[in-house]
């Protein structure tokens, strides 16, 4: 574990903005002491590479933390995905370098403006935004968000949390039982009516960022009771086999 002090030495981010990641649910620690202090592990300061790597390719922060959020998220070809997009940036630089040597040389006359053209990166990038932070599940949940009223919404986030005080209440099980799978089945039918088609795929996916930290994974142990997110995501492994 890393205190805020360190990861902003090791990653040259500033404590202030730490702390507003934190605030905003993009980053948040794995845990924080009694006296309130941040802790981050590995898994966080991962995390914490792939939000600078989309700053440094100008996404807002509000997309990257649906990208982030997404169930279909795939690190590695987003990974790869990112670095098309940085040697992109790199080549477009490269042409404009030899572009203004080109000037100190021959003066101004030269009325090539080709490398000043971005719209091969801008076309790449909105794709690489589309496939990212656009998936079926992600516009189906989008459009059902919207006929709902802020109470509706906290109405069904609160029966969907009640789900895992349910859950947590045979915590101490075996996950195989089938009053553990039949709990799977009441979750993958709660998000199917009430976010998104939720499959088998999707479903593993949620199990394994339920217990990967952070808010969900606390939220989670908070209603439950310690070690309900661990419990789930195994019942969900077994039922997904």
């Amino acid at each position: 574990m890393k205190t805020v002090n360190e990861v902003s030495k090791i990653s040259g981010v500033s404590i202030r903005t730490l702390h507003y990641y934190d605030k905003i649910n993009l980053l948040k620690p794995t845990h924080a002491t009694s006296a309130g202090y941040r802790l981050y592990d590995d898994e966080a300061i991962k995390k914490l590479q792939q939000i600078l790597l989309f700053r440094e390719l100008e996404f807002p922060l509000k997309e990257i933390k649906a990208i982030l959020s997404n169930p279909n998220y795939d690190h590695v070809q987003i990974l790869e995905k990112q670095i098309n997009i940085l040697t992109m940036k790199k080549d477009r630089l490269e042409n404009l370098i030899s572009f203004a040597r080109g000037i100190k040389m021959i003066g101004v006359n030269n009325m090539d403006f080709s490398a000043f053209d971005t719209k091969k990166i801008e076309a790449y990038t909105e794709e690489a935004k589309a496939n990212w932070g656009k998936s079926v599940e992600f516009e189906e949940f989008e459009e059902k968000e919207k006929n709902r009223t802020p109470i509706d919404n906290q109405r069904i986030s609160s029966q969907f949390m009640t789900l895992f005080s349910e859950i947590g209440e045979i915590r101490f099980t075996d996950p195989a039982s089938e009053n553990a799978q039949n709990q799977v089945i009441k979750l993958q039918n709660f998000i199917n009516e009430h976010f998104y088609i939720c499959s088998n795929k999707i479903l593993l996916s949620l199990g394994k960022m339920y217990t990967g930290g952070g808010e969900m994974n606390e939220n989670i142990d908070k209603m439950g009771g310690a070690g309900t997110a661990d419990f789930i995501n195994q019942a969900i492994i077994i039922y997904c086999k």
